[in-house]
């Protein structure tokens, strides 16, 4: 997957900020559940949420597992406070892929909270 990503030709790249608690809460993540970790979207019918160890990408099932949108160059080191909203890029690889960004990542936050109670 790696490779697939690096490979696709993106559409558009914007400079993100990813909040701190869901950043955090996919370092916790990270840690305690084996990586990579698929994330079924259901309200968004053939999408799913792939999390590795430095990237998270929105797929679409229904083509092979075509990304859609992937975060990724998170700006995490040198990081001194818990609080503060982490930096990011957004690769977008489909040109309607931007509507998706919200709603992916409430799916993701609850999805995480889930699997790690």
């Amino acid at each position: 997957m790696t490779t697939r990503i690096h490979d696709m030709p993106v559409y558009a790249a914007r400079t993100d900020q990813v909040e701190a608690s869901l950043y955090n809460l996919w370092r916790r993540a990270r840690r305690r559940l084996d990586m990579p970790l698929r994330i079924e979207l259901p309200p968004l019918k053939q999408m799913a949420l792939i999390l590795e160890d430095d990237y998270w990408v929105v797929v679409d099932q229904n083509q092979y597992d075509l990304p859609v949108m992937a975060w990724v160059e998170f700006q995490d080191s040198g990081r001194s406070s818990l609080h503060t909203p982490v930096d990011c890029t957004v690769n977008y690889y489909h040109y309607l892929a931007s509507q998706l960004r919200e709603k992916v990542l409430v799916l993701m936050s609850e999805a995480l909270d889930e699997r790690l109670k």
